[in-house]
């Protein structure tokens, strides 16, 4: 005996083409944006986790620290390189504001000749520094490490920075699409749709393809807006152009970004001694005493006698996240302070551009917008399943038919 049918109304050219749009699209980078999604997800707690895997390292746990004095940076980085005797030269430092937390020194050394990140970058290390004795608390191989490689997928796929990005860039522009139609494939036709659009109305009877649309339907709805600030603020790596518009927009217009290249060392060479980079350090920890840490560049041996225009020094004031941050010139001989530019120097654009990566991130304000991030880039990832899985089931109904 056959089912009666009832005639359903046919869906508008528009509808209809959109919703093939979204289908190909789907079905052709699912798996790209289930990659990218899932490595974004697992990328969002980094911080959470290292802060607890290496407490007894971030601190460096010397007591009477307030009759010790620091030693010099350059002290320091002699001792450092005599316990690892690294073949290459450490890059830079973070010095914390905190005395109580451990000095970090990286190394770290980019070949841009190569076709995949193992080769990309030789070395990507870090080693933590009590710096009242100059030990080597412990060392960790970064480039080789899961967070790192995790973001090296999300970001690359394993290939070459700077075009690898457009391999991960072009389906996150397809995705964009793909969230729009989304968004106009959900919108509901009348009342009683409506209400199954909002929120999830299963019974006991529910059949599991039921479910596997309203999962695909309403999580798809509720976490679209995240979806697209999660989307544009990542399409803002990939392309320039997106930076570009993005400050432009928020700066209300201004096209030129802030350069402070002009501003240029003026002391002579023989200024420059051991002590200069303390010198600095200890300006800024003057000035800063509230901030989180700033990073040294501690520049290379084969291009320490060239007369660098600056010396730039990067403040980032909280610990959770990088968005509020100072950029400090120095005279690189003689150590002298010759620009500060503070959060408060800065306009909107600039603003929204250094927010970028926390925003991207989730951690803007902390952990409960990395909690959000986290769901959201989970649910993004379900999307290629559920709509796979929407697809399967009514492609074996029109066999079956």
């Amino acid at each position: 005996m056959r089912k009666k049918h009832h005639h359903k109304k046919k869906p508008g050219f528009f509808k209809k083409w959109t919703a093939k749009l979204h289908l190909w699209f789907g079905l052709s980078i699912g798996t790209l944006i289930f990659i990218i999604a899932i490595t974004g997800a697992l990328y969002v707690f980094k911080d959470e986790v290292e802060n607890v895997t290496r407490k007894e390292y971030i601190y460096h746990n010397e007591q009477n620290i307030d009759q010790k004095q620091i030693l010099p940076i350059r002290v320091m980085e002699k001792l450092v390189n005599e316990q690892t005797k690294e073949k290459y030269p450490i890059h830079w430092i973070n010095v914390p504001i905190d005395k109580k937390m451990s000095y970090q020194f990286y190394w770290y050394e980019h070949q841009p000749d190569q076709w995949n990140y193992f080769d990309e970058f030789p070395i990507y290390k870090l080693a933590y520094v009590n710096p009242y004795t100059g030990k080597v608390l412990q060392t960790y191989d970064e480039k080789n490490g899961f967070f790192a490689i995790v973001k090296s997928i999300h970001w690359s796929f394993l290939l070459k920075q700077d075009w690898g990005s457009y391999v991960v860039g072009i389906p996150v522009i397809i995705f964009l699409i793909m969230l729009i139609t989304g968004i106009v494939l959900w919108w509901p036709k009348n009342k009683a749709a409506r209400k199954q659009r909002f929120k999830f109305q299963w019974k006991d009877t529910t059949q599991w393809k039921r479910k596997n649309y309203d999962l695909h339907n309403i999580l798809g709805f509720y976490s679209s807006i995240f979806a697209l600030i999660l989307t544009i603020t990542g399409l803002f790596y990939a392309f320039f152009v997106v930076q570009a518009m993005i400050y432009v927009v928020f700066s209300g217009g201004e096209t030129a970004y802030p350069d402070f290249s002009k501003i240029t060392t003026k002391a002579p060479i023989e200024m420059k001694n051991d002590r200069t980079l303390d010198k600095i350090s200890d300006k800024v920890k003057e000035l800063y005493p509230t901030a989180y840490g700033f990073s040294l560049d501690l520049g290379h041996p084969h291009i320490d006698d060239h007369e660098h225009p600056n010396f730039e020094v990067y403040v980032r004031h909280l610990s959770y996240s990088y968005h509020k941050s100072s950029s400090l010139i120095f005279d690189e001989n003689s150590g002298e302070l010759l620009h500060t530019h503070d959060p408060k120097d800065k306009n909107f654009g600039e603003k929204t551009v250094a927010a970028n990566y926390d925003i991207h991130v989730g951690a803007i304000l902390g952990l409960p917008t990395k909690i959000i991030a986290f769901i959201v880039s989970l649910i993004i990832a379900s999307m290629p399943i559920t709509g796979f899985m929407i697809w399967w089931g009514r492609r074996k109904k029109t066999q079956i038919k």
